[in-house]
């Protein structure tokens, strides 16, 4: 039976255009699948069944999170297909922070005009960010808002559901002076700090498909390159070395994220000339006038994500980090401390 409202359409919403739109998503769905994956598309509920043989105390860590104003650049260059890696990295680069290994993820997409071409493209990002993280898309949501949103407009979010074993959460308290911290590089801004970025760069009447020498790409592209999702050689380290933290450098940059896996009396001492910044960051620091507190106060700076590692089992842990693909180097040292971080 068709289901169409003449109505509904009128009033600025598009059922079967919705159809339309799930059915070209699904192949990008289902290539994500796990053996955990009990249901297919358009059920009320996304079902898993999570392998807890062998575990004592299984534990479920949940993250939530979107792509923010990053997304613009994505209108404005009419390339959509890169920030449902950013929706999906955002969620499961926080609950790897724990130790959990991500399970499945849902995303809700709030659109101004409900179109299945652009649909399919955002829902395949979030699909290759799921395959990228090991993680089923089991569900979402594509909610047209027409009256309230532009045409063009979307805003993507979601979250993600992880497990671990109760004794094996990370644990800060475990920390100690000596403890070497290592630095997971990442693929330039992420996906924070984007406001600033528009703001700097004036993207809405920038010419985004100019080639930039100093970025080796167009300053659009370069803004668009998707998040890194570190959940692979993350959950490899964990099992190869004794990681006694790990912080995920989102938007507060180094001076928010990192202390938030530090205990008390301990402090990340870091020389900054020892971080590894790729270029888009000095040009955005130079075009802005930012000064050099805030540019490590809003974003990575070229460190997506830390882990904090005894000094006895550092190099099982750069070993295994390499070996998943992430070019990990040493960045500095717990020591004793208030402050929780000292950059000099």
């Amino acid at each position: 039976m068709r289901s169409y409202s003449e109505s509904y359409r009128q009033a600025g919403v598009d059922i079967e255009a919705g159809y339309e739109g799930v059915k070209r998503m699904r192949k990008h769905v289902e290539r994500t699948f796990t053996p955990g994956v009990l249901s297919g598309i358009g059920g009320f509920g996304g079902l898993f069944a999570p392998d807890t043989a062998g575990m004592r105390q299984p534990v479920l860590v949940s993250g939530t999170d979107g792509v923010g104003t990053k997304q613009r650049i994505a209108q404005l260059m009419g390339k959509h297909d890169t920030v449902g890696i950013d929706c999906v990295a955002m969620c499961v680069n926080d609950i790897i922070c724990c130790g959990a290994k991500p399970l499945f993820f849902l995303d809700y997409l709030a659109i101004g005009r409900n179109d299945p071409a652009r649909v399919e493209e955002l829902v395949s990002g979030v699909a290759e960010g799921c395959c990228q993280a090991g993680c089923a898309l089991i569900g979402g949501e594509t909610a047209e808002h027409p009256g309230t949103m532009a045409p063009e407009d979307y805003d993507l979010a979601g979250f993600s559901v992880g497990i671990v074993e109760k004794d094996a959460i990370l644990d800060p308290a475990a920390m100690r002076a000596g403890d070497v911290i290592l630095a997971l590089p990442s693929s330039g801004l992420h996906s924070n700090g984007y406001s600033l970025v528009r703001k700097v760069f004036d993207v809405e009447r920038a010419d985004l498909g100019q080639y930039v020498p100093e970025l080796g790409t167009t300053l659009g592209e370069a803004l668009l390159t998707p998040t890194v999702i570190y959940v692979k050689p993350v959950l490899a380290a964990i099992a190869a070395a004794e990681v006694h933290g790990v912080s995920h450098i989102t938007g507060g940059g180094f001076y928010e994220n990192i202390p938030r896996s530090i205990p008390e009396g301990l402090c990340a001492r870091i020389e900054k000339g020892d971080v590894r910044t790729p270029a888009i960051f000095p040009l955005l620091q130079r075009t802005g006038e930012i000064p050099e507190r805030d540019m490590f106060n809003t974003y990575n700076m070229g460190v997506g994500m830390t882990l904090m590692v005894s000094p006895e089992t550092a190099d099982a842990a750069l070993r295994a980090l390499r070996a998943g693909g992430c070019d990990a180097y040493v960045l500095g040292e717990i020591v004793p401390g208030e402050e929780k971080i000292a950059l000099i």
